[in-house]
Order: structure tokens, then C-alpha cells, then sequence
């Protein structure tokens, strides 16, 4: 995640990833937190992923798409952003299927057609997880899996001033300097509890919360970001699991 600071962000042009997506994919590709920390930390939850067929909910310009495939899954890429995804078409080529979808809408496949989804520091761009979840369980066989990254509530929390309510779902604006210029943005902050009540209310079974460490690779890399990324909390992953008897949607 490129450097941030807590400011109000402009309404007018918030979250607005086409307006940065070649700057935002630069930074994304080596950077610590994702490089070295969020990407590699997906990968190990999801193992073996060889012929899989894997939804990359939120794929940006395609880095976690990319690896999934290397490791021999049929992957399907989604994102809001038309400029993310024409990064990822160059990166991908055309033997990937990606599509323009907003999370907030209906997805456009039949039930149960994927194995596992993943989604990659996407949840927290959306206030009510509800819809988005049922639709992704919905697109999941019975015995998938969804594995989540978002950023840790406990860090969304201490970084404001003055503290909001943990316990209530709250919007938080703050500045990104991405390629030397300020770029607004807006997350939603859950507490733990909401997310898991989100999770299995959609249909959900709780497999895995994980708080990892980054890979030892950077600590030569990014000696001072490696020890605070080794020390504070940052990112909070999730494997959750469609149970196995699950029939459908509608049950």
C-alpha cells in the first residue's frame, strides 16, 4: 500500500482507480506490504490451487492473477476499474477471462462455477458486505472457498484521531501520495465481530483468521518497513468455506 496520510478526501473523485491505475500497478508490483506481505500471504492460504477454478474478486491489474495461474488454476478476473483490467489484459494476455464488475452488483456467472475466490484488499471498499458476499457464495461450490484480505480493524482504528466507536462501521477518508500526487480514497472499518457475523450470514463456515508475518526476503530489502510490518498489525486474512452439504443459494 503506497503512503498515507488521514485527510478528507475529495468526494468528487475518491476511490477513482482508473485515474491512477498505471501508478497504483507500479507501486503494487514490489512494494513491501503487498509484494512481500499481502500477496505471498493469499498464496499460502490458498495452496494448491492446480486446476482450480479461482475468482479473483477485485483484480486490479492482474499481480495475484497472474501467480494463481502459474500454479496451474483456471482464474476468472473481476474488477470495477475498466484501467485496472487494461493493465491486467497486458500483463495476462487474452487466455484469461476479465470482466468490468462492481462488487455491489449481481455477478454475471451461473451458480456454483468456481472452486474458490479470492479477494484481494476489496472488502473494505464496500459499507455493507451483505450482497456481495451472498453473491459470491452463491458463484462458489458447495465445499469453495473465499480467501479475504482487508485491513486490519485494529489499524483503521488507531490511525484516526480522534478515535471513532470500534464497534460501529465507519467510513474513513485519508490521501495516498501515489507517483508524487495526492489520490483521496475511502475505506469502511468493521469491527472483527461484524466481519464474521457477515461472513456466516451469507452461508458461511469460518475456517481461518490469520495475522502473518512478511516474507524474511524483505527484511534485507526493507530493513525499518520490514520490522514495523513485523511488530504492528496491518492486514487481517480470511479463509471462510462454503459447507460442504450446502445444495444452493436458497437453502
Amino acid at each position: 500500500m503506497p503512503e498515507s496520510t488521514t485527510q478528507s478526501a475529495e468526494p468528487d473523485r475518491v476511490n477513482d482507480y482508473d485515474s491512477f491505475a498505471e501508478a497504483y500497478s507500479a507501486e503494487n508490483e514490489n512494494s513491501l506490504v503487498n509484494a512481500y506481505y499481502e500477496r505471498p500471504a493469499m498464496l499460502a492460504l490458498a495452496g494448491d490451487v492446480a486446476g482450480r477454478r479461482v475468482l479473483d474478486a477485485g483484480c486490479g491489474s492482474g499481480p495475484l492473477t497472474a501467480a494463481l495461474c502459474e500454479r496451474g488454476a483456471v482464474v476468472t478476473g473481476i474488477d470495477a476499474s475498466a484501467g485496472m483490467l487494461a493493465l491486467a489484459r497486458r500483463r495476462l494476455g487474452d487466455d484469461v477471462a476479465l470482466h468490468v464488475v462492481d462488487l455491489r452488483d449481481r455477478l454475471p456467472f451461473g451458480d456454483g462455477v468456481f472452486d474458490d475466490v479470492v479477494a484481494s484488499l476489496v472488502l473494505h471498499y464496500l459499507e455493507d458486505w451483505g450482497p456481495t458476499l451472498a453473491e459470491l457464495r452463491r458463484v462458489l461450490r458447495p465445499g469453495g472457498r473465499l480467501i479475504a484480505s482487508v485491513d486490519h480493524p485494529v489499524t483503521a482504528y488507531t490511525i484516526r484521531d480522534p478515535r471513532p466507536d470500534y464497534f460501529a462501521t465507519t467510513a474513513y477518508t485519508f490521501d495516498w501520495m501515489l507517483g508524487g500526487q495526492s489520490t483521496p480514497m475511502r475505506l469502511w472499518r468493521k469491527p472483527l465481530h461484524a466481519m464474521i457475523d457477515a461472513f456466516t450470514h451469507a452461508g458461511f463456515r469460518l475456517s481461518a483468521i490469520t495475522e502473518p508475518q512478511p516474507d524474511p526476503a524483505a527484511r534485507e530489502l526493507f530493513p525499518d518497513g520490514f520490522h514495523d510490518l513485523s511488530t504492528k498489525p496491518c492486514f487481517l486474512f480470511f479463509v471462510v468455506e462454503v459447507p460442504p452439504s450446502a445444495a444452493g443459494s436458497d437453502e
